[in-house]
């Protein structure tokens, strides 16, 4: 459904495999999909300027509701008239719900169908998030898309468990829904999410409860927390031909970069990640051949750069052998640098992948880089 803030132009269908190529249009700009959106978590990707970001080839990024209503509060942010200008970045932003972290980062206290009372990992205050409280942080942050709250099941859930969080999670939905209505805001797109585990029974249900309130897009939760891979791959593919295909379709949490891949290939538009900044904290880089861990001792007189292949500031820039020198000495210099490249990686790998989509050669894509990257 289309208004006049958002729509979603599907542009080709892989008759094989089922991957898209299309272009969501938002209040802050067009995207290109199939995309990687990278997370600023507190309002900030990670080591990055939001000019790098921008320079990387962001196209949208992702903020987290549950750490900025711990800090500074979704009433400052609102105050200083919405994340885009509190962040200063121009280009579409999407915010989670803040369900994932209130119930893996947050001492629970109490899980009810009315919501959920769990005290901060920031100072241990006690809080209670309704469906409604969620729509109100994320109304007040100003995200272009916003999720519904939900209650993501671990994984080793029992079909019990997880049929139980997955009803929850559709009449949070509801919920959710009927407050966002309410405030009449057609600038903010609510995308529901698709819950379930790992039971394909479970995950039918609850995109049929999520297609009455699928306006701009939708999103695959619970995914990538911690089961095989392979799994994750037969959900989505069961999940395939069975979600709207005239919206946008997001996988969230998911950012390496086969998954990146073996997603598109199901389907999926949209997906994040924090892997691509927090390995680089660690000194891992993603490059055109594997990972390369330049904190090792191989690349101390290696004076080449990161990626042969790359054309970002760090590979224009910088030698290996700095690379390393700067993340053994511990200067912000070495993570900076590095995320910038894992970044631009990510975007070019994406790029690749809509332009093949759009070539009718996907699959030769995939073979070719998975031949130089290995299938990890």
């Amino acid at each position: 459904m289309n208004n006049e803030y958002f729509s979603f132009e599907l542009i080709k269908t892989d008759p094989e495999t089922g991957a898209r190529a299309g272009i969501l249009h938002t209040p802050h700009g067009d995207i290109e999909t199939p995309v990687y959106m990278p997370v600023g978590t507190q309002a900030t990707v990670k080591g990055m300027l939001p000019r790098d970001v921008k320079d990387a080839g962001s196209q949208i990024i992702l903020a987290n509701t549950y750490h900025l209503y711990m800090r500074p509060g979704d009433d400052i942010v609102k105050r200083a008239g919405g994340l885009h200008r509190f962040m200063n970045w121009q280009g579409p932003i999407l915010t989670d719900s803040g369900g994932f972290q209130v119930f893996s980062l947050a001492d629970l206290n109490k899980i009810t169908d009315e919501g959920v009372w769990f005290r901060s990992n920031v100072d241990g205050s006690k809080h209670f998030f309704t469906p409604e409280k969620a729509m109100e942080v994320e109304e007040n942050l100003g995200a272009d898309i916003i999720m519904a709250f939900d209650q993501c099941s671990e994984y080793g859930y029992t079909h019990e468990q997880a049929k139980k969080a997955m009803i929850r999670t559709g009449n949070w939905l509801e919920r959710c829904y009927r407050h966002h209505e309410a405030q009449n805001l057609p600038h903010q797109a609510l995308f529901p999410i698709i819950q379930g585990n790992v039971y394909k029974d479970l995950r039918e249900e609850s995109l049929n409860r999520c297609l009455p309130f699928v306006k701009h897009g939708i999103a695959i939760g619970g995914l990538s927390v911690g089961e095989p891979k392979d799994i994750m791959y037969d959900v989505l593919a069961f999940l395939q031909d069975k979600m709207p295909a005239d919206v946008p379709r997001y996988l969230m949490g998911v950012g390496s970069p086969d998954c990146l891949i073996e997603g598109t290939l199901r389907g999926v538009d949209m997906f994040d990640c924090v892997l691509a900044t927090r390995i680089a904290r660690n000194g891992t880089a993603m490059t055109s051949h594997g990972k390369v861990v330049v904190r090792n001792g191989a690349y101390k007189a290696d004076f080449t750069p990161l990626d042969e292949e790359c054309d970002c500031y760090c590979c224009k820039n910088y030698t290996k052998a700095y690379l390393r020198h700067m993340v053994n000495a511990g200067e912000m210099m070495g993570a900076m640098l590095l995320s910038i490249h894992n970044i631009t990686f990510l975007h070019k790998l994406m790029r690749g992948l809509r332009k093949s989509i759009l070539g009718g050669y996907v699959k030769d894509y995939v073979k070719e880089f998975y031949g130089k990257y290995g299938k990890v």
